[in-house]
């Protein structure tokens, strides 16, 4: 395999551009150009507390090589999820690779499983093959890892970060706030006023702002938020399957359940089931995603469509550019989110219906939700 630009014995310096070059990095740093080269190119025969002037310089300006021809490239790019159980991962992958195939690029599937050795096992496959550039999913990398990937030059971009990205680093997602919001805005119009929420993991960004959006929705229609109608789940159906469970057998159950994921809201339609509940005729669900088996479910599933495939697909073109040489235009990218009404949710049950004496407490009316099967609300 043909080694990366990114591992040039001698980087190629931007000039016409504007932009910094490896002598401006060398004068500032107060040191000779062979000596950032070889900073560059992860050469052992540096001080270390010059190695750490130089990343620190390099970091601050936004270094990028120019790339010098197809053929110093590996032509291969990384792709690292968290796990890869969900067919959510599976949509990620689905956009990430028709971009990089038409690229005529090749990608390597990660799953870390959340673990320090799993990370560090991919870290030395990543050196061994000289891939161009990676893209994290729903993970944010720690200083060690930040640091690594910068010292052997390779672009990094990260899908769903878990927190507040570096100020450096390229991210895509998608309005999750909005999203969370015209999920729980859908089922107050319906006249349901106890929504539970089944939330995603709380190191997760996106799942912070899907449960905002909750709050900021009940809050503007002047209904009190009920921190007894919240649970934290992890996205899967049996955290939904649970947590629906606890819900629905408190002594106050909600009619309505927004879940942070299409599995997990899948959960608690089996929760419901062995409840002795209806969806949605006792109980209205919502998800978020509109995977494949939404519109499949039975019900098919009301759910915020989150572009998956195009969040893989723009991360993958923005990786590109920057195995490139290129600096993107932005470094933040937020693809919209839409609700898309089906027939899991519609307006509450009379009070004598059901489970719980509050059922039937529905301001503003009865009737069915409207523009069924197709996306509405993009926010």
């Amino acid at each position: 395999m043909l080694g990366s630009p990114l591992r040039q014995e001698a980087p190629v310096a931007e000039d016409s551009a504007g932009r910094v070059t490896i002598a401006d990095i060398a004068r500032e740093a107060g040191v000779s150009l062979p000596t950032v080269s070889r900073v560059l190119n992860g050469r052992s025969d540096v001080a270390a507390a010059t190695r750490r002037r130089v990343e620190d310089l390099l970091a601050e300006h936004g270094y990028r090589r120019r790339a010098a021809g197809n053929a110093h490239r590996a032509n291969l790019v990384d792709l690292v999820f968290n796990d890869l159980d969900s067919p959510w991962a599976v949509e990620i992958l689905r956009g990430v690779e028709k971009v990089v195939h038409a690229a005529g690029v090749g990608a390597v599937v990660s799953a870390v499983h959340h673990h320090a050795a799993s990370m560090q096992q991919w870290l030395v496959g990543v050196r061994s093959r000289n891939s161009d550039g990676a893209i994290l999913v729903t993970s944010q990398p720690a200083p060690q890892l930040d640091a690594e990937l910068r010292r052997i030059g390779m672009p990094l971009v990260v899908i769903d970060p878990a927190g507040v990205p570096t100020f450096d680093i390229p991210t895509i997602g998608a309005t999750n706030w909005a999203g969370g919001r015209s999920a729980v805005l859908h089922l107050l119009g319906l006249g349901h006023r106890r929504i539970g929420m089944i939330t995603g993991p709380p190191d997760l960004l996106c799942s912070r702002a899907r449960l905002d959006g909750y709050r900021a929705a009940l809050e503007s229609a002047g209904v009190e938020v009920d921190d007894a109608l919240i649970r934290e789940g992890d996205f899967s159906h049996e955290s939904g399957f649970a947590l629906g469970t606890e819900l629905l057998t408190t002594g106050r159950p909600p009619t309505a359940v927004f879940a942070s994921s299409d599995q997990m809201a899948l959960g608690v339609y089996e929760a419901a089931r062995q409840c002795g509940l209806r969806v949605p005729d006792d109980l209205s669900v919502v998800g978020f995603d509109d995977l494949p088996q939404a519109r499949w479910s039975p019900p098919p599933l009301t759910t915020v469509r989150q572009p998956l495939a195009e969040m893989g697909a723009a991360a993958a073109g923005m990786l590109l550019q920057l195995v490139q040489g290129r600096t993107p235009d932005v470094l933040r990218v937020e693809l919209s989110t839409s609700l898309v009404v089906r027939d899991s949710s519609t307006a509450p049950p009379q009070a004598s219906s059901g489970l719980g004496s509050d059922r039937g407490a529905r301001p503003g009316g009865s009737g069915s939700a409207v523009g069924r099967n197709r996306p509405t609300n993009s926010v």
